[in-house]
């Protein structure tokens, strides 16, 4: 019964937040719309991709501010980003479950969305504090539905990354920036993101003459 109260207060606190974001008219009944089928796929199967509550202390990661990062990949204004910036209101008050539900009954509502798909999984990511089956296949979704999008790869190496696997999202960044455009304006954090993980030198020993 905890999980209809839980429910309904995601769904007001959503549509409230849609209000305040000035989202009106056809786009407001559009999003309560959405809610509902989310409400719906509740009442069916559950939201067996995400775990019940989010790892230990010790393994939790905080979540990271993506907004920035994503608006560079893909833009500020998707007919979807009212949906991430529900999840990423969520996320900031620390309820990363919340933060993926909300982009879980988006994704009902918008099933060929890449934008929403890379959401997912960075949020699943942020509830478990790195890289999960259910976060790869949000991401892997992302990915064959833009195979050529440098996003979704971007994302998935950045929950690698945090997964303790530095090497291998490197990996994926350098494959991105060898078919970036050099003018591409997210170019800069796929540089960014590689120095980050890349190992640095040690400075050498002076030796005495």
């Amino acid at each position: 019964m905890t999980g209809w109260f839980a429910l309904a207060g995601l769904a007001a606190a959503s549509l409230a937040l849609l209000w305040l974001l000035k989202v009106r008219g056809p786009m407001l009944q559009l999003g309560a719309a959405a809610l509902l089928v989310g409400a719906a796929g509740y009442a069916l199967d559950g939201y067996p991709e995400v775990q019940g509550a989010p790892a230990s202390g010790a393994q939790k990661r905080p979540p990271i501010p993506l907004t920035t990062i994503r608006h560079a990949f893909f833009g500020q204004f998707g007919p979807t980003e009212h949906w991430l910036l529900i999840s990423e209101s969520y996320a900031r008050r620390g309820d990363t479950e919340g933060a993926a539900k909300a982009l879980q009954a988006a994704i009902r509502a918008h099933p060929g969305d890449v934008t929403l798909w890379v959401g997912l999984g960075n949020a699943l990511a942020d509830h478990s504090g790195g890289l999960t089956p259910a976060s790869q296949v949000a991401f892997e979704r992302a990915i064959a539905l833009a195979p050529d999008h440098p996003a979704p790869r971007f994302f998935l190496g950045l929950a690698l990354a945090r997964s303790g696997d530095p090497q291998q999202a490197a990996a994926i960044w350098r494959q991105i920036l060898a078919q970036a455009p050099a003018d591409a304006t997210w170019r800069p954090f796929v540089e960014d993101a590689i120095r980050a993980v890349e190992p640095r030198p040690q400075p050498q020993a002076a030796t005495g003459s």
